[in-house]
């Protein structure tokens, strides 16, 4: 990956994107490819493919998706399977039709069983029942690394799945309905201070444990792996059955844990009230983050140090 080479980077204004485009412009690459969503519809199959025409990039980073927390994709599984499943097919199809020399597609931790083993290694899908809360949306993902390692098998192509843990950061959402529990624990510990509520309701019992990456130290990550020579980029796509990698801190907290860490970040000095009505989700996703960690990579952001940036960040840009 040289500094003239055409990068495309799917939703590029979403959280993943942008830390993808920060992190490549960093490194000198100013070919970059990028349309919003009003420019270019990823569901519609004629239109990636008229985008694909024109620009021709060498490189694909594609994290554009549907995403949400545990009250969207419960709410909209049939959004979330449909979009997700369209967007990655057009994508993967269109880089292989126009020789795209190397794709990454980012899918997410969710794609593992439920009741998984601790931590998880990438050898672990497709071994057990999924978490139901979010079915929809793993089987979406799964689908996507099934479809880069299909595209690779017959068409001889070097897309590689990397699946990212829970990620925070800058150009994260907040809305308490549909957005992930660290943004959301955020927005509601800084509300619940201004009106000085003596207590904030946490959903379920808070023991499940996650773990969280800062949105930059993944950017990191990803360009590590695409600055690979050939033969290690290619040893990592066929290091087992299907093309792909683990992308965590291998260290994980309960929700409480987590709570009490952002109320600190944040200043809200009242009680945890937890409720019991509200669903848990899996118990535990922690990483098995050994084979990143064996090609040099390591995150440099603590949850604490990034979880207060964080927050600064979302102040300053005035998001509540």
């Amino acid at each position: 990956m040289d500094a003239a080479s055409k990068i495309y980077v799917s939703g590029h204004s979403g959280m993943v994107g942008a830390a993808l485009v920060r992190a490549l412009r960093r490194r000198g690459h100013s070919n970059l490819v990028l349309r919003t969503h009003a420019e270019l519809d990823l569901t519609d199959m004629a239109a990636v493919a008229r985008f694909f025409d024109v620009e021709q990039p060498e490189l694909v980073f594609h994290p554009a998706g549907r995403v949400g927390g545990i009250v969207a994709n419960s709410t909209y599984p049939a959004d979330f399977i449909r979009d997700n499943l369209q967007m990655e097919i057009n994508v993967v199809h269109q880089a292989w039709t126009h020789g795209v020399k190397r794709l990454m597609y980012f899918g997410s931790s969710c794609i593992y069983p439920r009741e998984c083993p601790q931590p998880i290694r990438e050898d672990y899908l497709l071994t057990g029942p999924l978490e139901p809360t979010n079915s929809a949306y793993a089987v979406a993902k799964i689908a996507g690394v099934e479809t880069c390692r299909a595209y690779n098998h017959q068409h001889g192509t070097r897309f590689l799945a990397v699946m990212p843990t829970n990620l925070y950061g800058p150009g994260d959402h907040y809305d308490l309905q549909n957005s992930h529990v660290l943004p959301a624990f955020i927005r509601k510990m800084y509300e619940a201070k201004l009106r000085g509520d003596a207590e904030v309701a946490i959903w379920g019992s808070g023991r499940p444990r996650r773990e969280f990456l800062h949105v930059d130290d993944l950017a990191e990550a990803c360009m590590l792996l695409a600055a690979l020579d050939q033969a290690a980029f290619d040893k990592v796509v066929a290091a087992w059955r299907y093309p792909l990698i683990n992308i965590g801190c291998g260290e994980d907290s309960t929700i409480t844990e987590l709570a009490q860490l952002v109320a600190d970040a944040v200043g809200f000095r009242g009680k945890l009230r937890y409720d019991a009505s509200k669903p848990d989700g899996t118990p535990q996703k922690l990483l098995d983050v050994s084979r990143m960690n064996a090609l040099g990579w390591a995150p440099r952001i603590g949850l604490r140090e990034g979880v207060t940036a964080t927050y600064r960040g979302a102040l300053d840009e005035k998001i509540f």
